[in-house]
């Protein structure tokens, strides 16, 4: 077994202790927190390692740093092989800045994505903004509906239903 699955297998234990899962995430979340104020502080660094070297560079245990690469791996320009990997697999921390931001958003991750780090990267202005893209694109908007009796939409100026409306 990988360690991906056996960091899922730990992390997402249904049958595992409530508490001890509260306990796992919390510890989880700080840890994660400061690998992120880390690595954002310069950005367009690439860094590089074996897991276990990362794991060793960032002050955190093997599983923690394999949950981190699952976590940015969809925020990664290369994503990294984490279903194949193992301690000693060469891994690569070069993340798309806008992405990683839109990724937090979507994650809900407040805790990430209100990190000062982000302020020298991008301006309130630009963070609010890739916030709202963020929010909007899982926004499903229906339609306006059209009734019989509005304007049809074509512009011919007929009601909608003498003009496209129709039964055909």
């Amino acid at each position: 077994m990988g360690i991906l699955q056996q960091w899922r297998d730990k992390a997402y234990n249904e049958k595992a202790n409530k508490g001890d899962l509260q306990r796992l995430w919390a510890d989880y979340f700080a840890k994660e927190k400061s690998i992120y104020a880390e690595i954002l502080k310069n950005p367009d660094e690439v860094v590089k390692g074996t897991v276990s070297e990362l794991a060793e560079k960032f002050d955190v245990d093997l599983m923690t740093m394999t949950g981190f690469l699952d976590g940015i791996n969809d925020s990664l320009k290369e994503a990294n092989p984490i279903e194949e990997m193992d301690e000693n697999t060469v891994v690569n921390l070069g993340f798309d800045k806008e992405l990683l931001y839109k990724n937090m958003v979507a994650a809900g991750a407040d805790w990430l994505y209100d990190l000062e780090e982000w302020e020298p990267i991008f301006d309130e202005e630009k963070r609010k903004e890739l916030y709202k893209e963020q929010k909007e694109s899982g926004t499903v908007r229906k339609p306006a509906k059209i009734y019989p009796n509005d304007p049809c939409p074509c512009g011919s100026g007929k009601k909608y239903k003498k003009c496209h409306g129709r039964n055909r």
